[in-house]
This record gives structure tokens, C-alpha cells and sequence, in this order.
């Protein structure tokens, strides 16, 4: 078994944006454990643990299911934190492109065969940057913060494919490692 997910990758110089944010953060944000760079992404889908017999299969349903796919952007824009701001446990940039809804739909709909549960809560698409841990409070002035921050631009990504990944824990954090990548193709391209 291995633990996995789906996700769209950003553009480096909005990595690299959001990198220097951080930077400025981290002195106005304590007790946050900050993300690495190197595991930014958007996840589509969840999928928890799965066969590694089935990656194949899931890969080639994720493409019957999404190609043809227009290529689209996505802009980084804002902080926020889930859930509220009484009890903030992700800090997040937010992320907004005319299809991503439709994209994590068009995800859903291929993993169904295969008995993932469709997601409940709508879709929000963000990408996480830090998370408190549970003994840690947020600073009282953290609405303010993330006020001074929401019109804060990191730039625009072009997605051009979907990645499905595998999470590997480690005591100093998850990595990643690629195991199938779908190609978004412009239904007029036949590329």
C-alpha cells in the first residue's frame, strides 16, 4: 500500500513569490510550522492509501476522464486559514483559474469506479504554507495580518498537466514522488 494524491504543480517564480512572503511571515505568525517549498501544490483529490497495482489504472482513467482538457491559469492571490480564525490549523494562499472547479469534478468522476467517496465540502482551491500545531495559539493579531495580506499577488501559473503523487512520511516531513502524470490537451491542438 501507498499513501496518495492528486495534484497540480506551480509555476517556480510563484513558488518563489510565496517563498519570500514567508520570509516576512514568519515573524508576524509565530508557532506555525511552515510548509517546504518543494511541497507546494494544489491537491485535486486525496486518495489515502491505495494498491500499487492500481496506479496504472488509475492513471489511464484520470486521462480518459480529463483529456481533452484545456490548459489553464491559475492565479496565487491572499491569505487565509481553515477553519475559522478562532481556531486557525492551515495557513493557505489562495488560488483562483476559470476551470480548476471543473478539473477536480472532471477528478472525481474518474476515481469514482475505483470507490473513493466523492468529496462533501465544495472545493476550495488553496495552496498550504503552514500549519499550527495543536498547542500553539495564534497571534491576536492574526485577522489583521491576513487582512494586510489579501490582496497580495504571487502570480499566475499555467497548468499543463495533473500529477498523481506518492506521500512518503517521514519523521522531518512528507516527500513526494511522482507517479503518473496526465497532460492537459487543448481540444483543438490534438496534441
Amino acid at each position: 500500500m501507498i499513501r496518495a494524491f492528486i495534484a497540480v504543480d506551480l509555476d517556480s517564480q510563484v513558488v518563489e513569490n510565496i517563498c519570500r512572503a514567508i520570509n516576512g511571515l514568519r515573524t508576524m505568525i509565530p508557532g506555525i510550522r511552515w510548509v517546504s517549498s518543494k511541497n507546494f501544490h494544489l491537491t485535486l483529490k486525496f486518495l489515502g492509501d491505495i494498491e500499487e497495482t492500481r496506479i496504472d489504472e488509475i492513471g489511464a482513467a484520470l486521462a480518459d476522464k480529463i483529456c481533452p482538457f484545456p490548459r489553464l491559469s491559475i492565479n496565487a492571490k491572499g491569505l487565509g486559514v481553515f477553519p475559522n480564525l478562532r481556531r486557525p490549523q492551515i495557513l493557505w494562499v489562495g488560488l483562483a483559474g476559470g476551470a480548476l472547479t471543473t478539473l477536480a469534478a472532471r477528478v472525481e468522476s474518474a476515481l469514482q469506479p475505483f470507490g473513493f467517496v466523492a468529496e462533501r465540502r465544495p472545493f476550495t482551491p488553496h495552496l498550504t504554507i503552514g500549519r499550527w500545531r495543536k498547542f500553539d495559539r495564534p497571534p491576536k493579531t492574526l485577522g489583521e495580518t491576513l487582512a494586510s495580506w489579501d490582496n497580495r499577488e504571487f502570480g499566475e501559473s499555467v497548468v499543463d498537466k495533473i500529477v498523481l503523487y506518492q506521500s512518503v512520511l517521514k519523521p522531518e516531513g512528507a516527500t513526494y514522488q511522482t507517479l503518473k502524470v496526465v497532460a492537459l490537451k487543448s481540444e483543438t491542438s490534438g496534441a
